[in-house]
């Protein structure tokens, strides 16, 4: 009997009680491989004994003191080596910790505000973002995210700010073909200003790779180049949601990099503490800094946890590990080993694709390969595949609605950059394994 709210009540879960590299021990003394990093969060593997004596470290120290009237070394530390990590237009940049992505969404979306408060344009409030996407589930993240099933129940306390066309290729929403769509989906954005007010237009935020609802669904060449030229030219802040993509995940410290990209914000979570303690981030261009520097002064915003000393000793220690054994050029070979062996998997008559950069990897499941048409939702898919991989006690990371908020399955894998070739190879069986389960009743 648990005392706990749950995820669903209609689940039962074991208790963890132990991690260790890509596995994690329950009670019941079963090992599990950690194919998913648990929703994308774990980056440099379980049970490293140097963040957990940092943390208690810095506990003993000081565990927590209000930022209103102390900054911490940690904090202070920390955002300089993220600032560091940055693209060049964060020089002289600024970092606001919290305690998760979604609380760096909401802080975003004031950010952007108060920015052209501060700079002389009131009447920017709104942003835009893409269908499709996620950006967090507290009321103003949700408000900027596109996901139709994720909205559904809460729509009647959600602002509509305003949705274009997700980029997502497999499932284009013009049924074009790169390149000869010339990014359709990037001049969307274009049309969506050309046809609603876009002078009230303050930010647009956008997911480099979509993680969770699209499985890894990375842009074209030219894509996040064409956003940027449209937000530059109307005075929109470009906000890219690295919190699934950054800190080394697609192989490089933040997925813009793969393009040159500079947005004006950048936010980050789930692997910037490695799910060590709870930890994100609003990494501030000095563009954005500047304004409120020469402004006003004051961020009308704040959290009573934000910048926490052990959280942020935390991320200094996971950074570290990082560096000291150079796992962002790792994420991106093994990434290259862990595709090779899942490779075969793309000959199923069912699986549709398999996609992501780095290591976020996508595999989506479609009734019908030729035509791309999806599962009806009933069928749950995706969960019947989680469900038969972790009879091979192989943990993946289902959704459902990639094609169009409802329909379309997939799985996620997001293992720690440390996942050896042996264990990559025990992914793609137990997966083979769960194709076999899964379709051959439907076959």
């Amino acid at each position: 009997m648990t005392s706990l709210f749950p995820r669903n009540f209609k689940k039962s879960f074991p208790t963890a009680i132990r991690g260790e590299g890509c596995w994690i021990t329950s009670s019941d003394n079963e090992k599990y491989l950690d194919a998913s990093g648990q929703a994308a969060v774990v980056s440099i593997g379980h049970g490293i004994r140097s963040v957990a004596d940092a943390m208690a470290t810095q506990a003993s120290q000081i565990a927590f003191a209000h930022t209103t009237q102390f900054h911490s070394a940690s904090a202070e530390k920390l955002a300089a080596r993220l600032l560091a990590l940055a693209p060049p237009n964060f020089t002289g940049g600024r970092v606001y910790f919290t305690s998760g992505g979604s609380e760096a969404t909401e802080t975003a979306i004031k950010l952007a505000r108060q920015f052209h408060l501060e700079s002389g344009s009131p009447q920017k409030f709104r942003v835009v973002s893409r269908r499709q996407s996620y950006h967090g589930s507290t009321l103003g993240a949700m408000s900027v995210s596109g996901n139709i099933a994720r909205r559904a129940p809460y729509q009647p306390l959600l602002p509509e700010w305003g949705h274009i066309a997700p980029c997502f290729c497999y499932h284009c929403p013009f049924d074009k073909i790169f390149p000869s769509c010339k990014v359709a989906c990037a001049d969307d954005l274009e049309s969506f200003l050309s046809t609603n007010d876009a002078s009230t237009v303050g930010a647009f935020i956008f997911e480099p790779v979509v993680g969770a609802t699209l499985g890894a669904a990375a842009p074209p060449d030219g894509y996040v180049q064409r956003i940027a030229e449209i937000c530059r030219e109307r005075g929109i802040l470009l906000i890219a949601d690295e919190i699934m993509t950054g800190m080394g995940r697609t192989g490089k410290p933040f997925a813009v990099q793969h393009w040159g990209l500079e947005p004006d914000l950048i936010l980050v979570g789930k692997g910037v503490a490695s799910g060590y303690a709870p930890l994100g981030a609003v990494l501030i261009s000095s563009k954005v800094t500047q304004a409120f520097a020469r402004g006003s002064g004051t961020f009308q915003h704040g959290f009573t946890y934000q910048a926490h000393p052990v959280s942020t000793a935390a991320g200094n220690a996971v950074l570290d590990v990082l560096e000291k054994q150079n796992l962002f050029a790792r994420a991106a070979s093994a990434a290259k080993t862990l595709r090779e062996f899942l490779a075969p998997l793309a000959t199923h008559p069912n699986v549709a694709e398999i996609r992501g950069l780095g290591l976020l990897l996508g595999i989506e499941f479609v009734k019908n390969k030729s035509t791309r048409e999806p599962f009806p939702k009933e069928e749950n898919i995706a969960e019947k595949i989680r469900q038969a991989a972790l009879q091979k006690n192989v943990l993946t990371y289902p959704t459902q609605g990639c094609v169009d908020g409802l329909r379309g399955d997939h799985i996620l894998l997001a293992p720690p950059f440390t996942i050896t070739p042996e264990e990559s190879q025990l992914i793609a069986e137990a997966l083979h394994f769960a194709l076999q389960q899964v379709f051959s009743p439907i076959a």
